[in-house]
């Protein structure tokens, strides 16, 4: 069974998936439908380009809508690949068949002209939490802080929270957004803005911060060094149909893991 959650989360995932049953009906007999987190979903358009073009015919069918929203098309049957970005929890993976097709840091982005280059966890969790609530207390210019986070039921989201936020809670101040994108956005416009994002994600117009003296890589990452990293999955339910699990096969080959590297994550293996 999928993990229980709230009536409200239940209605608000229908919603949210309600566009996906019309075009998963329509498209069914040949195509891959890929849902879920917004985090992986440029990397999974990149290689599904890739993909139709090496096999005329062949179509994937690649949406956002978050990590929850994956798992919710692939439980419900109206995708076969579910994109998540963190792991699955002890009840998902009873259900779930996950394959790992990158990993991934989670780099916590400020905007360039912020003098501050690096930041504990203790900090950044305080920083999230509202209870440090201007830059000058970390070592930066007299600013308001600006949380910027990701919504409830994002991969992303939960990663962050269960890999920096120990105990504490994001504050309810927050800006919440819907999608990585989003966040680049508001960081990359508000001098006082802080968000996390994908570290594939990130470009010249967002500083990643160095995290307890390790500065967000994906040598780092592998290393151990980074400690911020995830992770990202594309899910099934049992056995995947032949067209999916084709399509799965293509990602996982040696050319679409320098691709993936190429944009910024980290090979599987």
């Amino acid at each position: 069974m999928l993990k229980k959650t709230s009536c409200f989360l239940v209605l608000a995932g229908a919603v949210a998936l309600a566009p996906f049953s019309v075009r998963c009906g329509r498209d069914s007999r040949r195509t891959v439908n890929v849902v879920g987190s917004t985090s992986i979903q440029p990397f999974a358009e990149l290689l599904a380009q890739e993909y139709e073009k090496k096999n005329p015919g062949q179509k994937v069918d690649v949406q956002g809508g978050g990590s929850t929203a994956g798992l919710q098309a692939v439980h419900n049957g109206l995708a076969q690949i579910g994109m998540c970005s963190r792991a699955l929890s002890p009840e998902e993976a009873k259900e779930f068949t996950p394959v790992t097709i990158a990993r991934d840091g989670l780099a916590v982005v400020v905007n360039p002209a912020n003098p501050v280059g690096g930041l504990t966890v203790e900090q950044i969790r305080g920083l999230f939490s509202g209870q440090t609530k201007n830059w000058t207390d970390v070592g930066g210019k007299d600013e308001p802080v600006r949380v910027i986070t990701r919504e409830e039921g994002s991969g992303t989201r939960d990663c962050f929270v269960h890999l920096a936020m120990g105990k504490e809670k994001i504050s309810q101040e927050a800006l919440v957004q819907e999608s990585s994108g989003a966040v680049k956005e508001l960081v990359k416009g508000n001098p006082g803005a802080i968000g996390y994002i994908s570290l594939g994600l990130v470009s010249k117009e967002l500083k990643a911060l160095v995290v307890d003296g390790a500065v967000p890589t994906a040598e780092n990452v592998l290393a151990g060094k980074y400690k911020l990293a995830r992770p990202l999955l594309f899910v099934t339910r049992g056995s995947p149909n032949p067209k999916a699990q084709k399509f799965i096969d293509f990602v996982s080959l040696p050319e679409s893991q320098k691709t993936l590297e190429a944009e910024g994550l980290i090979r599987a293996q």
